[in-house]
Parts: structure tokens; sequence; C-alpha cells
């Protein structure tokens, strides 16, 4: 009989450390990474020791944070819909407070509306404490559906999903106006680490950058996006510490930065959509427990502290495989060696040949 409720282990190490400052934490911590791309931890490790050659380390700045969920009504007609909205921005303070009466931690911090034929669309934009905030949202929006069909004239249900949140998937929407933590992470590497340590050259990474990153996904039509692989290494934190991997879609939506100043490396990652939390499903398993503890995501602080400090490490992590993937592939044949050595060492290790 098939088991159920069997669990799938996924290799898991601890990489670093890597040096953290900005406006959330000031820190040197090792961070897990759960994968089967074995690659992946040894260059996440380098891009850490960059880090830790950097007077400042990764300079980690948290911009904003919202979770949000978007609702959806019918009205008769679009000039209804249009009186609906403009109705619902002038009572968000009544919205916030139907809010407030559901949920410890949930708060309403901002509406936004679409209309398109009969049809509006609202999405709802809350802080959600150390919770990602997925249900937390989805519970908050549905009492604010119901309040509002009850108390506003000339629409009904379509649903509490209308797809213009937007969850789980590849959207502009989330790029400009945000879900979940915004984190910028910035690091200037001084010329002999880039030599000595990335074996390359500032001008070759951001060369590459403009001409990969930049050029190659517009050409592609990427969606918000510009960088070489923050999935690899949000997919491998996610994992490790109790999230819903799904959100790497959104997630990995973000723009790396390069710039060569005067032989030193300036290096940036923006992701506008980091999807993560301290709390909720997922957080209960035991390994998950000593990996947030472990990464000082487990202290008494106020509502929303543990979740920023996950948030700041998490795309800190990011930039460290991001530098390092860009580093390689700036010299030939340097990614293509690295993978065959390093995953047919992996392979020789588990199957004993």
């Amino acid at each position: 009989m098939t088991d159920t409720h069997a669990i799938a282990s996924v290799p898991m190490r601890w990489v670093g450390p890597l040096r953290i400052s900005g406006n959330v934490a000031t820190c040197e911590t090792e961070v897990p990474l759960a994968t089967y791309e074995s690659p992946l931890w040894p260059s996440v490790g380098r891009g850490a020791k960059v880090s830790m050659l950097a007077e400042n380390g990764i300079v980690a700045t948290l911009v904003d944070e919202r979770m949000t969920r978007s609702v959806l009504v019918e009205a008769t007609d679009a000039g209804t819909a249009h009186t609906a909205a403009q109705t619902i921005h002038a009572r968000i303070d009544e919205l916030r407070e139907v809010v407030r009466q559901g949920s410890r931690y949930a708060q309403l911090i901002g509406i936004r509306h679409e209309i398109n034929a009969n049809l509006l669309f609202l999405r709802f934009e809350f802080a959600t404490g150390d919770a990602s905030g997925h249900n937390m949202a989805t519970l908050a929006s549905d009492a604010l559906l119901g309040h509002l069909l009850k108390t506003i004239p000339g629409i009904s249900y379509g649903s509490i999903s209308g797809n213009y949140c937007t969850d789980k998937k590849a959207t502009a929407i989330n790029g400009i106006l945000g879900r979940g933590k915004n984190v910028v992470t910035e690091l200037l590497v001084p010329r002999d680490v880039v030599a000595n340590v990335l074996h390359t050259t500032a001008a070759k990474i951001a060369e590459l950058n403009l001409r990969k990153n930049l050029l190659g996904t517009l050409l592609a039509g990427g969606i918000r996006s510009a960088n070489a692989h923050f999935a690899n290494m949000l997919l491998g934190f996610y994992l490790a510490t109790g999230q819903d991997a799904a959100n790497i879609v959104e997630g990995s939506q973000g723009v790396t930065m390069a710039e060569d100043r005067d032989g030193d490396l300036y290096f940036a990652c923006t992701l506008p959509n980091l999807i993560v939390g301290t709390v909720g499903n997922g957080k209960g398993l035991a390994f998950v427990e000593t990996n947030l503890a472990r990464l000082g995501c487990r202290a008494e602080a106020e509502p929303g502290h543990n979740a920023r400090r996950l948030a700041v490490i998490a795309a800190a992590t990011v930039l460290c495989g991001e530098l390092s993937l860009l580093a390689a592939q700036t010299n030939p044949g340097e990614l293509m060696r690295a993978h065959v050595q390093l995953e047919r060492d992996h392979t020789t290790q588990k199957v004993g040949v």
C-alpha cells in the first residue's frame, strides 16, 4: 500500500558564512540550501566568501512588504463598477476595522482596483506579521468581500480570487506594485577580490550582465525580470526553511545590476516579490524549526521582525549565487567544468564507485 504520509528527502547543506548589514539585520550567518543541484552549494559558498571580504558585506535594504489578495465582483455595468470602486476607497477606515475584527495580525494597508467592462477587480494589500500571509490575506479578503456585497448596491459575487493578486504566476503587476517582501541587496567587491576569488574582472561581469541578463531577457520577452538564476537559490532556501516553494515563480522575478567602478565591482540584486514567513504551514517540521533557529529567526520580537530577517538572508543568498554564476560565465568552459566535476563527485560519493 502506498504511504500517503511519506516524506520526500532533499539533500541539504549549510554554506557560508555570509556577511549582511542594512536596515533589518547586521550579522554573519551560514545559510541552508536544500537542492538536488549539488554545484549550487559551492557556487553560493564562493559568493558568501566574497561577502566576507567586503567591508560592509552584503547591504540588504528592505524597502516594502505587503501580501495581496484580489477579489472579483460583478457590477450591473461599468458606471456602477466605477461608483463602487470610489465608495470602497472612501471607506477604507471602515474596511480596516472589518479586517481587525477577524485577525490579530492582519492589517489592511491599501486597496487598488481595475475595471474591465462590468467587472471590478479589487487588490487588497495587507501587513501579515511573521506569516507569509497567503491564508491570512484570503481570510481577510473573504470577510471584506462579504461586507462589501452587503453594503454596496449594484455588485454581486464573482470570485474570492480574481488573479489580480497575483499568486504564483509571473506578471508585471507584482514587479510594479510588489507582493511579499521587496528587498534590495548590494555588494561592493574590491578589485583584488574580483580577480583572486571570482577569477574575472568587474568590466567583464558588468558587460555580461548587460548582454545576458538585460538584453537577453528583453529579447526573450521576460516579464519584469532580468537575472541569471534567482530561482535556484530561492528554491533551495525555501525548501530548507519551510516556505511554499511555488512562490519561486514570482520570487524569481527580479533585476541584477553590475557596474565597473574603477576596477571594483558594484553588484546588486533587487527582489520585489520575496514571499517568506517564519510561522504558518510547514514551519512545525523539526528540521525547519532547527534551521530557523540557527538563522536567528526564532527571536522574541515584535510581529514581523523574524520574517523580515529571514527575507534579507534569503535575498543575500540569492546575490551570492547570482554573483558566482555570472563570474563563472565570463570564462569559457568554467561553468561546465564545475558542473561535470562537482556532480560527478557527488554521484560517486552516493553510489560508492
